[in-house]
């Protein structure tokens, strides 16, 4: 079957399309035919070997599919012909993969491959980060920066979804049009950002700041908060990571807040159904609907990878198969 490998890390530039061994379901396993798998950050940093998890070259690069049941263990609820969505974790941009069924989920009607394969990463991260880490409540103000890119686009949809209003920061005008179709009450430009959240919140400030950028902007983030908020450190996407002066942290009592979804599911496993569980009827209502970017073939997934690394991506980036 045909893969997208890492054989040296070299970036998303010596991604190759190698065919390989069709995988063996284990016993407990579900073949998924993929039909399309969703690119996030880290499979930048794994082409660099940047990632916290190295796995060694060659392996096969893809965390997120949606497609179709090959074969299902008795007593998994699938049967073949199902659509699914799957986290693999690894392994998903490949034209089959075999995923434990407890990260197999039925795809709800109404919802394409292409918008399934863009679910699970940056649909459940953000259900972690604004429900649990964040204690997200109706009627707060959400402030999300990188709008326009997959956590960003998510992040909108969840805490519209919840009750809250949102304030969208993000680099250009076409993705400031993206924010706002995601749903955004407002979306602005990185610059004087903080000047601009406290005209619209009327000098109180926002509950929650969603950051997988970090950088240059995380203290005018921090001052952007009113009492008792949030910042939710979801990654590092601007390059450079950002210092805490912690006495920032005592005059409006805000908390700096980790937001480590996987290092928080993988010795807890039985946390990502329940978190799927939670979402699920969003999705299914359309509450919850990823905002794709151009759609390609899976033979450039190395083009698609650097778009992403260059944050040049607007919407979700979707590989098809």
């Amino acid at each position: 079957m045909r893969a997208v490998q890492v054989t040296t890390l070299d970036g998303p530039s010596a991604v190759e399309i190698n065919d390989i061994a069709e995988p063996t379901p284990g016993k407990g396993d579900v073949l998924v035919e993929v039909r399309a798998a969703g690119l996030c950050y880290p499979d930048s940093l794994l082409t660099r070997g940047l990632y916290q998890m190295k796995p060694e070259p060659p392996f096969v690069l893809g965390s997120e599919v949606a497609g179709v049941v090959v074969s299902a263990p008795d007593g998994s609820g699938f049967s073949e012909g199902d659509r699914v969505v799957a986290f693999p974790g690894f392994g998903g941009l490949a034209e089959r993969v075999a995923v434990p069924a407890p990260f197999v989920f039925a795809l709800p009607d109404g919802v394409s491959f292409e918008e399934g394969a863009a679910l699970p990463m940056n649909y459940l991260t953000v259900q972690f980060a604004l429900d649990r880490r964040g204690r997200l409540a109706e009627g707060e103000t959400v402030l999300v920066h990188g709008a326009a890119g997959g956590i960003g686009i998510a992040a909108i949809q969840h805490a519209k979804a919840r009750g809250a209003k949102v304030v969208a920061v993000a680099s250009s005008e076409a993705k400031r049009e993206i924010a706002t179709a995601a749903g955004a009450d407002h979306a602005i430009a990185p610059e004087g950002f903080k000047d601009a959240v406290m005209e619209i919140t009327e000098g109180r400030g926002v509950d929650i700041v969603v950051d997988p950028v970090g950088g240059d902007r995380f203290t005018d983030s921090l001052r952007s908060l009113g009492v008792e908020g949030r910042m939710l450190v979801l990654g590092f996407t601007g390059g450079s990571i950002p210092e805490v002066k912690v006495n920032r942290l005592l005059l409006n009592n805000i908390d700096v807040v980790g937001v480590g979804w996987g290092a928080f599911w993988m010795p807890r496993p039985e946390t990502v159904p329940e978190q799927w569980k939670a979402i699920e009827p969003l999705v299914a209502s359309g509450a919850l609907k990823p905002v794709l970017g151009p759609v390609r073939p899976l033979e450039k997934a190395g083009e698609a990878i650097a778009e992403m690394e260059e944050r040049r991506a607007e919407g979700k980036l979707v590989l098809t198969l």
